[in-house]
């Protein structure tokens, strides 16, 4: 059938894209107006929402993704991916490997942070809401991290999303919320527990009004390239089946000790 307002044509309905012979829009803009006029981050922007950044929120989103972009092969998504790069699977297979394993616990803490700052702006008491999670016996998903006594990625974020603020780029509220909960998380303990990149960039994404679920995407988007840079190198040196384990260790066993089978 024909028409653009078909069943057929409208299977797959879309805003994002129009595809015509000799034609591509992307939200309406002709790429060949796009190809080197618009940064990666502003094409990103732009596919996600719909209409151009202003030159703050592309600095914004930009240092988001610049930050979040790597943390070596102590994060278990890059060292997933190198293990897989040397059992000669492609490397789309490889970076597949490492994004698969960014879920909830690795890779969702900036979600989750962005929901709590939605709660804070709303109104509920950061106080409270760190005494929930500690009787929970649960993380603040955002604060504190495994390796870095102080993530050095904290403070540089901060002060762009406070240069924004101070230049009325950018509301605030989230900003506010999440040194509240940084506040209320540091009191009565002896060594603070700040902020990590997961409540740095949850504070941009929310500045920025992007919705929780994105704010995962956006780290995933991220986090890819550091996984395909690790999952290159790993390729190009050629190492065959690394396991998760150098090769004079092996894994730990406690179960039971060498017994005959008693059976004729």
């Amino acid at each position: 059938m024909s028409g653009e307002h078909s069943p057929v044509t409208d299977w797959w309905s879309t805003a994002i894209t129009r595809i015509r012979p000799g034609e591509i829009l992307l939200r309406g803009y002709p790429v060949e107006q796009l190809i080197g006029r618009l940064t990666f981050t502003d094409q990103i922007w732009l596919m996600l929402r719909g209409d151009l950044p202003t030159p703050a929120q592309s600095r914004l989103l930009e240092a988001a993704l610049v930050a979040a972009v790597d943390h070596g092969p102590q994060a278990p998504s890059i060292a997933a991916a190198r293990m897989a790069a040397t059992c000669g699977v492609g490397l789309n297979s490889a970076v597949a490997t490492g994004v698969g394993l960014l879920g909830d616990v690795h890779g969702g803490a900036g979600q989750q942070c962005v929901h709590l700052l939605h709660r804070v702006i709303a109104g509920e008491n950061p106080t409270d809401l760190v005494a929930l999670h500690r009787e929970a016996g649960k993380h603040l998903p955002g604060f504190g991290h495994r390796f870095h006594p102080h993530d050095p990625r904290r403070d540089p974020l901060l002060a762009q999303v406070q240069s924004a603020v101070d230049a009325g780029e950018v509301p605030g509220n989230a900003l506010a919320a999440g040194l509240a909960l940084e506040k209320a998380l540091a009191a009565g303990r002896s060594k603070p527990i700040p902020m990590n990149i997961d409540g740095a960039t949850a504070i941009i994404y929310a500045e920025l009004g992007f919705p929780a679920e994105l704010a995962r995407g956006l780290f995933l988007l991220s986090r890819s390239v550091g996984i395909l840079a690790h999952a290159w190198e790993e390729k190009e040196g050629g190492a065959r089946i690394k396991g998760p384990l150098p090769k004079p260790l092996l894994a730990g066993y406690h179960g039971k000790p060498y017994r005959d089978l008693d059976r004729p």
